[in-house]
């Protein structure tokens, strides 16, 4: 609309600049008691879902017949910073998160090797039967693991790899999950791309590692916070494979130590403050590339 349009009368006897106004001003109070309104709830969401972690830190700097009182007593009277040291004495805290770290570093390594390297073959290059194939990989997702468990872990037992770090390694080297998240991201990548880069002389493998990979940051960071998250906190896999006490993880050194100081609360706590602790942080440093992968559904360059 030119600006003589719009300082033209209308038929209504007023211009179109005058009337704009009249009909955003009532919406404003509308969209700002909403917004406000989407800011309260999204506030009272993250209160409940901070809270029962907030109330394992504060517990944890108690003393122990502070933990379980009636009614609930938020802070302890005085702050047992303490039973931060305490617990590595009680406890082999460094053995269990170094077996953690060792193996949730390596899985997530793997898994997003290999399931963005399949995940470019998919998406990539066509060879017969690759959708049906696709579909077939990607059908696994749906087949619980107990399904499948004793099966594995004879083939495993017959290795000779049970009660070794090899064995939780290669059991979940490879995720459907993360072929699946890294295909769809590629397919928004525009084929022109390749096509450009195969013209100039570029194998397959560069294509991927040259112009793939650093388009597809969001996505590798999103795969990697999910994989590295899911075998910090694996249970099962480490109960069935790892017997050695030295070859325990943090999950199952806590349930011994629960096992063992099942009255000491305060201990419990600390314990368990510091299992949570490093996937916080992981998820603190990647939390802008997760939300950007897991939301993206356009071009990344």
């Amino acid at each position: 609309m030119s600006t003589i349009d719009a300082l033209a009368p209308t038929s209504a006897g007023t211009s179109a600049a005058e009337r704009a106004p009249l009909r955003t001003k009532p919406d404003r109070p509308l969209r700002r008691f909403a917004r406000l309104l989407r800011y309260v709830m999204l506030g009272l969401a993250s209160v409940l879902v901070l809270l029962p972690f907030a109330w394992m830190v504060l517990s944890s700097l108690k003393r122990n017949n502070e933990v379980f009182t009636a009614p609930i007593t938020w802070f302890p009277q005085e702050w047992q910073w303490h039973n931060y040291l305490d617990i590595w004495t009680k406890a082999d805290m460094s053995t269990w998160l170094m077996n953690t770290i060792i193996l949730s570093v390596a899985v997530t390594t793997l898994q997003v090797v290999t399931g963005s390297f399949a995940a470019y073959g998919f998406s990539r290059i066509r060879f017969p039967g690759r959708d049906i194939l696709f579909l077939v990989y990607i059908g696994t997702i749906a087949v619980p693991w107990q399904a499948y468990m004793i099966p594995q872990f004879k083939m495993l037992s017959a290795m000779g790899l049970s009660d070794t770090r090899l064995s939780i390694i290669l059991l979940q080297a490879f995720g459907a999950f993360g072929v699946f998240l890294m295909k769809q991201f590629y397919d928004t990548i525009p084929e022109e791309l390749s096509e450009s880069a195969r013209i100039d002389g570029v194998s397959e493998f560069g294509i991927y590692w040259r112009i793939m990979l650093p388009l597809s940051v969001p996505s590798i960071a999103a795969l990697a916070i999910i994989t590295f998250t899911n075998t910090w906190n694996d249970y099962m896999g480490p109960l069935i494979y790892l017997r050695s006490p030295d070859l325990w993880t943090i999950q199952l050194g806590l349930k011994t130590f629960i096992g063992q100081y099942n009255a000491d609360y305060a201990a419990i706590m600390t314990g368990s403050v510091l299992s949570v602790l490093p996937i916080a942080i992981v998820f603190a440093i990647g939390q802008k590339h997760f939300v950007q992968g897991i939301a993206t559904s356009g071009l990344k360059g």
